[in-house]
């Protein structure tokens, strides 16, 4: 595990008391960790298993060939 000495503004410190309280965590330590767990769920789903799943699942889906993409779909 490493370990760092980290600098947080007021607003900063707050905001991880509260996750800290509603999740019951033991120190701040954890949620930061916590919080950095949430952001790489909701920003990166490709880092997810479930997310891998779904693309194969989707490229052995069979295709369309599509000559005019705009007159098929109707855009100008």
């Amino acid at each position: 595990m490493v370990q760092a000495l980290v600098t947080l503004d007021e607003e900063t410190n707050k905001v991880l008391n509260v996750v800290k309280a509603k999740h019951g965590l033991k120190d701040k330590a954890e949620a930061i960790e916590y919080v950095v767990h949430k952001f790489v769920e909701l920003e990166e789903p490709e880092l997810r298993s479930e997310f891998v799943q779904k693309m194969k699942r989707i490229g052995k889906q069979p295709s369309i060939r599509v000559k005019d993409f705009r007159k098929r779909y109707g855009l100008n």
